[in-house]
């Protein structure tokens, strides 16, 4: 007992460096069982449990590594080297990690977005609902069509996304609510050349100025002025007519809050097809109607 216990607190000479080590590694072992059976009788939620035993048992052997060090002492007498090797290392493993840090001073400082707003940044769509120091949540929204996601529209697809805070200094962030809380929405309506075009146009100004949302819009540009020099923007509803070789384009421009965008577009869409159908006016397309006639063929007299 008497040499286990000189081994033990010998840090000169090997065999005691390597008693020394044993001695830690089996005391962390120990401590790693018990505070799992403390966890398991503590905690009851199987999640909560599951990362208390991970981070435990990572605090656990960093430690156990650190008091290895200092039996070892591979740097005796060189500590500078050894801040300045650490430093560098933990830089380089950690540099998204202090990117997402820095990341989230931009956001805050710069005022970027904020919880509650619809953004778009690194391909994602939705609005944030929560800014941690590393990453940013957002509910995702669907997207235009072609794209991964399978809701077309501005709805809610149900995931939340979580994206590095660094990515506000690679991509570009698309903020749809920040200031101006609403955007400019186009509908184009093609209308062949032989019909009444005039009137397809009045039927679309009348519906978009019936849905389109100016006087709050007119409101939040004003808002906007008094923060950044901008020219002011016209947010009247306008119907653009453009010639093309298939038929005449009629584009209709109306302003509409962020998030009820979709279902503007749909009763919009909804009362021109019908107010067209009740005018005789038909909407162009690229099909062509083909009908195919069989005629009965005579029967040939008798020979």
């Amino acid at each position: 007992m008497g040499s286990f216990m000189d081994l033990l607190i010998d840090s000169e000479t090997v065999g005691g460096r390597l008693v020394t080590t044993a001695v830690v590694v089996v005391v962390a072992l120990i401590i790693g069982f018990g505070v799992r059976l403390l966890l398991r009788w503590r905690v009851d939620d199987p999640l909560a449990r599951y990362h208390s035993r991970k981070i435990s048992g990572y605090v656990i052997a960093l430690l156990a590594l650190i008091a290895i060090g200092f039996i070892w002492r591979p740097f005796a007498g060189q500590l500078g080297l050894v801040i300045g090797l650490l430093g560098a290392g933990t830089a380089f493993a950690l540099q998204e990690v202090i990117g997402a840090v820095a990341g989230w001073v931009n956001i805050i400082s710069g005022g970027i977005y904020g919880i509650g707003d619809r953004i778009e940044i690194a391909g994602v769509r939705g609005d944030v609902i929560d800014i941690t120091l590393l990453r940013t949540k957002v509910m995702e929204i669907g997207s235009p069509a072609g794209s991964d996601s399978w809701v077309r529209g501005r709805q809610y697809t149900g995931r939340i996304v979580a994206v590095s805070n660094k990515k506000t200094f690679t991509d570009p962030v698309f903020n749809y609510s920040a200031t101006f809380e609403y955007i400019w929405e186009e509908m184009t309506v093609p209308i062949p050349h032989g019909a009444d075009w005039m009137t397809a146009e009045k039927i679309m100004l009348e519906e978009a100025e019936a849905v389109s949302r100016s006087d709050g819009a007119q409101q939040a540009m004003r808002t906007m002025l008094k923060r950044y020099p901008v020219p002011r923007i016209e947010v009247e509803p306008h119907v653009f007519v453009r010639m093309t070789d298939n038929w005449v384009e009629l584009a209709a421009r109306f302003v509409v809050p962020v998030r009820m965008a979709r279902s503007i577009k749909d009763g919009f869409s909804r009362r021109v097809l019908e107010r067209l159908r009740e005018a005789g006016i038909e909407v162009a397309s690229e099909t062509i109607e083909t009908t195919v006639r069989y005629k009965e063929p005579r029967d040939r007299p008798l020979e």
